[in-house]
């Protein structure tokens, strides 16, 4: 959305927006230690709560108190329970749940408190791993892609339904989200999912809960460092871009345009900021987490990822989809005999 220009500032306002990190600090905590799937089968005491995590019993209460304040939680007595509705959306048991999203925003919250260091050293934000651990932040990761794509994939693939085609790369395709969606859109087609080596088991339980294993080569692999697999005709490179600076990118696509076959096409699903660098606001900001969390990504314009396109080999850049945020499309094409 645009943003909303004030006539005037006034402090109230200032220090509300330098306050509201509060909340998201107390939903940040209680997703890293996992307190509503905790309180998802009943009420309990803050003391029979913090035996089963592990927690000091005064912090939990006060975690505890400021979840009720903020309406996540209700409180009777000395006992809690999760507000209506609050159970399909952040435990483990629901297949609504944006839980693995909250916990990864409250990874991103530990690096976006150090912005001002980042920008004066130039350098991303030390990774501090959840009270989870790394591995339980990874799966998270991969958990909040498919929190954030698997609502909007039929209608975004349905902007791509021009392109045609017979095998799918899915680049970097995590759990298998978008080759799901593909698949189911295309009975006829088959993909390729390709990955780093700890997220394809990941991938594999997925595709077979969807009886799609069968269709889908699974492919492990660093695609920045490693060669990808060829004999694709449609490249899927989704939310990809942002990780890269304009230079990595480059080196990426032409990498693509090598492994699909002469009249195949990328498509790159991303933020598409307006030439300023400064709408959509939700694009400004997710530079913000590109400066925290990379060495040199960002956010960019049509113009810039034509270029890039271009420089690679790939021609007619054109975009089939724009959004406020991820769901951007842009699709190019690989012509029969260009090189790059």
């Amino acid at each position: 959305m645009k943003a909303q220009p004030h006539a005037r500032w006034t402090p109230e306002q200032v220090l509300a927006l330098g306050r509201s990190y509060q909340g998201a600090a107390v939903l940040a905590a209680a997703a890293d230690l996992d307190v509503f799937t905790r309180l998802s089968a009943g009420a309990k005491t803050a003391r029979q709560l913090a035996r089963t995590l592990q927690c000091d019993s005064r912090g939990l209460t006060v975690l505890l108190n400021a979840l009720t304040a903020l309406g996540l939680a209700e409180k009777s007595g000395e006992r809690y329970a999760l507000s209506p509705g609050v159970k399909g959306l952040l435990t483990t048991e629901s297949d609504q749940s944006v839980l693995a999203m909250a916990q990864h925003q409250a990874n991103c919250l530990r690096r976006w408190a150090q912005l001002a260091g980042v920008i004066k050293s130039g350098r991303p934000a030390k990774r501090v791993p959840s009270v989870r651990g790394e591995a339980r932040d990874q799966e998270a990761f991969i958990g909040a892609m498919d929190n954030v794509s698997a609502p909007n994939a039929a209608r975004v693939i349905r902007a791509v339904s021009r392109v045609r085609f017979r095998h799918l790369l899915d680049l970097g395709g995590a759990s298998g989200t978008w080759t799901i969606a593909f698949l189911r859109a295309h009975p006829d087609c088959q993909a390729t999912l390709f990955d780093l080596p700890e997220v394809i088991p990941l991938a594999r339980r997925r595709l077979r809960a969807a009886h799609l294993r069968a269709r889908v080569k699974l492919a492990a692999g660093n695609f920045m460092t490693d060669p990808l697999p060829s004999g694709s005709d449609f490249a899927w490179v989704s939310a990809i871009v942002h990780q890269n600076s304009r230079a990595q990118n480059r080196l990426l696509f032409t990498k693509v345009f090598r492994a699909l076959a002469p009249g195949g096409h990328i498509a790159i699903r991303d933020v598409l900021m307006d030439e300023t660098h400064t709408q959509p606001v939700a694009g400004a900001l997710f530079a913000v987490n590109m400066l925290v969390a990379t060495e040199g990504g960002g956010t960019f314009t049509f113009d810039e990822l034509r270029e890039d396109l271009q420089h690679a080999g790939f021609t007619g850049a054109a975009v089939l989809r724009q959004d406020e945020g991820m769901n951007s499309v842009i699709v190019a094409t690989r012509a029969a005999g260009a090189t790059p």
